[in-house]
């Protein structure tokens, strides 16, 4: 994993619906082989960016939900989509005994909440995004971007 981002952006969200709409847009961007890893508290905003996300990537919204339980949930819309939360994994061990580790490098795009419980699942190549609580119900989030895709990616989403 690589441990220096190529482009880092910062934004403050307001609401939740901003949050939706800011995920919509990278639902739109989103290709094949796009990892995105989402890092934040109970609350920050992950589980609105991901709905967005899927509604940017023509999910049906019957489809979405919290792959709390079953770790990782697939969705199809405009690309296939996974949808993995690493919440109630401990280590790398457990990450790999679900098959999360089989989907790298097939021809769909990667949402991943709690990241940081095991960073190590990252590829090279990811963004990774950042929600914190900013009062109230804004949201700063940090999108970093390691690899030429990823940055490409950043660009295109958040200029």
């Amino acid at each position: 994993m690589s441990t220096e981002a190529s482009r880092v952006r910062t934004v403050r969200l307001a609401s939740p619906e901003e949050t939706h709409r800011l995920g919509v847009r990278l639902g739109e961007l989103l290709e094949p082989g796009d990892f995105v890893g989402l890092i934040g508290d109970l609350g920050a905003g992950k589980t609105h960016l991901v709905r967005g996300v899927a509604d940017g990537a023509q999910v049906p919204r019957s489809e979405v939900a919290s792959p709390t339980f079953a770790i990782v949930y697939p969705y199809s819309g405009r690309i296939p989509l996974y949808h993995a939360d690493l919440y109630r994994l401990t280590d790398y061990d457990d990450l790999y005994a679900t098959g999360f580790l089989d989907l790298e490098g097939t021809e769909s795009a990667m949402l991943v909440e709690w990241l940081d419980k095991i960073p190590q699942a990252a590829p090279r190549d990811y963004l990774r995004v950042t929600l914190k609580h900013a009062g109230g119900e804004a949201r700063e989030l940090t999108a970093e971007a390691f690899g030429a895709r990823p940055a490409a990616l950043l660009d295109a989403w958040m200029g």
